[in-house]
């Protein structure tokens, strides 16, 4: 019975502890224009039709070999409860223009739009590399 009762919460502790797949930043939108970008220049094929890319910062960028990676990433928390329950993916085009760039990844308005209810505001995201 006591190995009956052990087992039963230690199911419900792993079942209650969120699980977390990938590594965690913040994340902040950025404006058009969006071009030119430190991958691709002045091309505009290198933006996906679904407009859903970012920038990253230096963490990330990797001496330009971000360029073009995806990512998958979900909003997790921030101020006045801004996160959507929609998981998203995106590609990387460009670096971070800012010093110091204010958040691991910025990310464009409509690849903010899909995951935050609020604009502009720095959120905690979780992301992974796909």
């Amino acid at each position: 019975m006591e190995l009956l009762i052990l087992a039963i919460a230690i199911a419900l502790t792993i079942s209650a502890t969120p699980e977390a797949y990938g590594d965690l930043g913040t994340a902040t939108s950025y404006h058009p224009p969006y071009i030119p970008t430190r991958c691709y220049g002045n091309s505009q094929d290198q933006f996906p039709p679904s407009k859903l890319f970012v920038a990253v910062s230096e963490g990330l960028w990797d001496n330009g070999a971000a360029c073009g990676r995806r990512y998958r990433l979900r909003c997790l928390s921030g101020a006045n409860r801004p996160c959507k329950k929609q998981t998203i993916e995106v590609k990387v085009v460009d670096f971070c223009s800012q010093t110091p760039c204010p958040s691991t990844i910025q990310l464009s308005t409509d690849a903010f739009a899909a995951i935050s209810n609020h604009d502009g505001r720095k959120i905690n995201v979780e992301y992974i590399q796909i």
